[in-house]
């Protein structure tokens, strides 16, 4: 059984949607501010979209306490 994508359903790239996210987790910016820097590279994706995509996939996308990698 192989295992499915959790971005399978979304038209955007994973690529983007692990840039929006990352973006808002390494560094001390607003949603807003990540629409704008993602809108500077041609990237035009509202603060709403990024908040959905953290909600969705930011507990899969970053390291759980404890683990050292």
């Amino acid at each position: 059984m192989t295992k499915r994508s959790p971005f399978r359903y979304f038209k955007t790239s994973p690529e983007i949607i692990r840039l929006a996210v990352m973006l808002y987790v390494r560094f001390p910016l607003s949603l807003r501010s990540v629409e704008d820097l993602l809108h500077e590279r041609g990237i035009d994706f509202s603060h709403e979209t990024v908040r959905f995509w953290w909600n969705r996939f930011g507990p899969m996308l970053l390291p759980r306490s404890g683990e050292t990698g």
